[in-house]
Formats: C-alpha cells, sequence, structure tokens
C-alpha cells in the first residue's frame, strides 16, 4: 500500500483551499490506515484559509422553499447511485415512526426538551439523562454561570457596539438583530467561563470513536467564535426558519459526510448512531467555501443565554427526535408524492400514496452553498407545526447545546417585554482539522478580524477597546483559544494522543 508521509503530502498542497481539502481527505485516510506508525511530524499541515468575501448571516438561508433554484442534473445521477432497494422499506418504516412520535412530542410539548441542572454536570449525569439528551439530541443546563455575570456580559456588548456605531454590522443592517461581532470582551470571557467548558467537556464524552485510532480527543473542548444575537420585543423581518446548519447538499454529495448516514441509506436507519464521531472527522461539510458554513467537526451547536426568554419570545425551537428526523431528511430526496393522491386538498401522508424519484433532480430543501432548508411543503411527514418545540424559560447565563444534525429554528415573534438575546458557543473537540482551524481562528483574533468560517473583511480591526489575548484570564481559558499547549491524559487512546501531540506542534 502506498504510504503518504508529511513531506510527500506537502508537495501535493496547492494554494486553491477547495483542493487542500482534497489532499487533507487523502493524507487523513492514510493517516488513519497507519495508526501504529504515524507521528504528529507526519501529519500534513493544511495551509491557512483564506479569508471569505463579506457578508452576513443572511447569505447562509433560504427563507422559502420557492427561493431554492433547480438543481443541476448531476444531482439526479447521484440519487441513482447511491440507491439501493433497501431504502424503499426503510422509508415505509420511517413514516409509519413518525406518526407515534409526532403525537408524544405534541403531547409532552416543552417536556419533551431535557433539562439538567450544572450541579449534574459537576457532579456527572445519570444514564437517564444522557440516554435522554441522546434520544431527543438537545439539552438545557440551568445554572453554572450567575446572572449578574450574563447580564454585565449583555451591557459590555452594547457599550462595544455604541463604542464603534460607526463599524458595527449585523442582520438586519436598519435594526441589528444578529450581530457580525466575534472578539468582544464579554464573548472572550463567556466563551472561557469555567461553567462552560466543563458543560461542552460533560456533552462531548457522550460522543464517542468507533475506531479507537480515530484522530480526535472529545476530552478537550477547543473554542470556535461565533456571533451574538440581541433581539428587542416585537415582529422582527430576519428569523431562522427550520434548518439544519453545516451544509446542505453536502449529506449526499461528498462520499465522507454521506458515509455519516450509511445504515439509514443501506436499510438500516434504526442502526444509525448520530454520536459516533470517527465517520465525521473527514467529512466535508462545505464544498462550495460559501461564507457562514461551518467547516470544522462540531457536535454541539450552542448558546448561552443573557436574558430572561421564553416562548414566544422570540426564543429557539427544536425538533426533539434526533435519529429519526435524520433518517426522514436522508431518505427523503428519493421520493414523491404520487399525483393526485390528496386527502382534504392535502398531500397524503400514506406511504403507499408517494413513489420513487430517481429522475429528477430535487433534494427537498437543499441548495448549493445554503443551509439545509426544511419546511412543511417539502418535508411534510415532520409534522413541523406540531413537532418543533420552543425552550422553557431560560435565565442569563443558561446554556442550551443540540446535535449538529438537529433541527432547529428560531421564533418569528417576540411578544415579551425585554430583549431575547443569546452568545453563540457550541462545543467542539479537538481534531486534525480543528486544531488546524484553531490556529487560524487564533491569528484572526489576534488582528481582530473575524473568524475564519464567517464572512471576511475588516471586521473589528479597527474596533475601540476589542477583545485580546490579555483579556483571556485562566490558564484553562488560554489553551481553549490556542495560546497554550494541551495535556495528554493517562487514559488517552492512540488516536487522541496524536491529535493533541499534533495540535502542540502547530500552535506555536
Amino acid at each position: 500500500m502506498l504510504r503518504l508521509t508529511g513531506s510527500s503530502c506537502r508537495k501535493l498542497l496547492p494554494t486553491s483551499v477547495i483542493r487542500a481539502k482534497d489532499v487533507y481527505s487523502r493524507c487523513y485516510a492514510t493517516l488513519t490506515q497507519n495508526s501504529e506508525s504515524t507521528t504528529p511530524a507526519d501529519i500534513p499541515t493544511i495551509a491557512r484559509r483564506l479569508p471569505k468575501k463579506e457578508g452576513t448571516i443572511a447569505d447562509v438561508f433560504s427563507f422559502s422553499a420557492n427561493d431554492i433554484p433547480p438543481l443541476p442534473q448531476r444531482f439526479a445521477e447521484l440519487k441513482k447511485q447511491i440507491y439501493n432497494d433497501a431504502i424503499i422499506n426503510s422509508w415505509k418504516e420511517v413514516i409509519r415512526e413518525l406518526d407515534l412520535v409526532t403525537e408524544e412530542i405534541s403531547a409532552l410539548g416543552g417536556k419533551v426538551i431535557p433539562q439538567i441542572s450544572y450541579r449534574d454536570i459537576v457532579r456527572g449525569l445519570s444514564e437517564k439523562q444522557k440516554v435522554a439528551i441522546r434520544r431527543t439530541g438537545t439539552v438545557v443546563v440551568k445554572g453554572g454561570v450567575p446572572k449578574e455575570e450574563a447580564l454585565a456580559w449583555k451591557q459590555s456588548i452594547r457599550d462595544y457596539a455604541a463604542a464603534n456605531a460607526d463599524k458595527v454590522k449585523g442582520t438586519p443592517p436598519e435594526h441589528i438583530v444578529f450581530y457580525e461581532i466575534y472578539n468582544s470582551k464579554a464573548q472572550i470571557a463567556a466563551r472561557t467561563h469555567p461553567a462552560l467548558i466543563s458543560t461542552q467537556r460533560a456533552l462531548l464524552t457522550l460522543w464517542h470513536s468507533s475506531d479507537p485510532s480515530t484522530l480526535v480527543d472529545f476530552s478537550t473542548p477547543i473554542s470556535y467564535f461565533d456571533r451574538l444575537r440581541i433581539r428587542d420585543p416585537g415582529p422582527s423581518t430576519f428569523t431562522l426558519g427550520p434548518h439544519i446548519d453545516g451544509g446542505s447538499l453536502e449529506r449526499w454529495e461528498d462520499p465522507g459526510f454521506r458515509s455519516c448516514f450509511g445504515r439509514i441509506l443501506e436499510g438500516r436507519w434504526r442502526e444509525h448512531d448520530p454520536f459516533d464521531g470517527t465517520p465525521r472527522i473527514n467529512a466535508k461539510q462545505d464544498l462550495y467555501d460559501a461564507p457562514n458554513q461551518c467547516t470544522v467537526f462540531r457536535p454541539w451547536q450552542g448558546w448561552t443565554s443573557m436574558s430572561t426568554t421564553g416562548p414566544r419570545e422570540g426564543t429557539l425551537r427544536l425538533l426533539p427526535m434526533l435519529s429519526l428526523s435524520t433518517a426522514y431528511l436522508i431518505l427523503r430526496p428519493f421520493f414523491r408524492p404520487r399525483q393526485g393522491r390528496l386527502i382534504n386538498g392535502q398531500i397524503s401522508l400514506a406511504a403507499d400514496d408517494w413513489e420513487l424519484n430517481l429522475e429528477g433532480t430535487e433534494f427537498p430543501g437543499s441548495q448549493i452553498g445554503k443551509a439545509q432548508h426544511l419546511s412543511e411543503q417539502d418535508h411534510p411527514h415532520l409534522r413541523l407545526d406540531k413537532t418543533l418545540i420552543s425552550l422553557p424559560q431560560m435565565e442569563p447565563g443558561d446554556q442550551v447545546y443540540w446535535h449538529c444534525d438537529l433541527v432547529h429554528a428560531v421564533e418569528a415573534e417576540h411578544i415579551g417585554k425585554g430583549d431575547s438575546s443569546v452568545l453563540y458557543i457550541p462545543a467542539i473537540p479537538l481534531t486534525i482539522k480543528n486544531a488546524e482551524y484553531l490556529r487560524d481562528q487564533r491569528d484572526n483574533f489576534n488582528e481582530g478580524l473575524p473568524a475564519p468560517d464567517f464572512p471576511g473583511g475588516e471586521g473589528e480591526s479597527n474596533f475601540v477597546d476589542r477583545g485580546k489575548v490579555e483579556d483571556i484570564v485562566s490558564a484553562e481559558g488560554r489553551r481553549l483559544l490556542g495560546f497554550s499547549n494541551f495535556d495528554v491524559s493517562a487514559n488517552a487512546t492512540d488516536g487522541s494522543s496524536k491529535v493533541i501531540k499534533y495540535a502542540n506542534s502547530i500552535l506555536v
């Protein structure tokens, strides 16, 4: 077998970011196949990411099914390539199961979303709690960050935005809700808060690697800079409908990403393990180099509240049936409703009233360079009107996390009396690709630029009083942001040990 060493991989490295991703894939595959003999020096260092074009959060979303243009013919060929007969039985089983789970979620409402105390994080999650989190794909963590501290973060951000009012960008531009701010002192304080770090470490350990040589360390969280939201009461001209981040067409188009859902496509959807990190490491979530597309392995998306916010107050909505909704989404492009099969003027949801669709290019809700969009029109069996559940009341300092495959949305209405404000802070582990992203993110932070996955431009480089390295007050925080070395734990796997040594070698 041909073995690519670090030097030979580097010879292949082009200046193009897209080609660099291809080289990464080939080299990563070789490294995992030769895990016993590989040392950190053998791992090829990928060139630093080029800045993305300027823009805002609005660039990555489709706001209705009518916004999505037809896809090229190659996507019909892709469906034929992926298809096998076992998909038909899986489709029928998933539809039957959706009927049952939809009624259960509708009856439970907000009670279906697991809520735990930060004290549970400190003493260790129970098996019952772990089962509930894995089944729903989400969890609310109450407490940990004192309310006064979270409110102080929000005031600090308001002051920072006001001091740089002539340079702040966001969406919608006439009355910003989503701020293109990544480097404020308050965000640095929140990302490095002990309660957030402990919570992220606990949730990352709910993931595992089916292959111990996988180059990932789930016990080592690192920081992923994202933006923030401060939304006042009243209607919004920009809200996020049902969607899944981390690409759309890539779930089927990229072989690595598609392998994450291999059992679903093989007709064994009940065996799908959404918490197996091994196939995720080499998945390409951004084939089109789009601003706002997450390129790292981000197991848990999340936000930390800076306000008292309840249902109908502009809060988050979640579809708490992780494996089942994922199976439906992955199988949906292969089927379409039969013509004329209507019940009371609506598309019939009966499995027998749907037929194979291998000739059309449709991947419902998917668009090149956008997030995965879902709607009642395109994904009727999900019954989004019943199954998207608003978070219970959140207090300043509370956290919520949701699985990277989970369908979520933001309420269109906000009838509350106060603002609905959050910091987007996910939980991501140390991997080769994530370490390289951390290196580039750290360099951008030093210069006051946006994080690499986000719209480019001068960012906060000319802002007054932006966050700097001296604002990181803890040793753990310095590691999290890439300014100090990581430690290899005594129980580290072969893969996690290698990835830590590699991260330390490039974060110098």
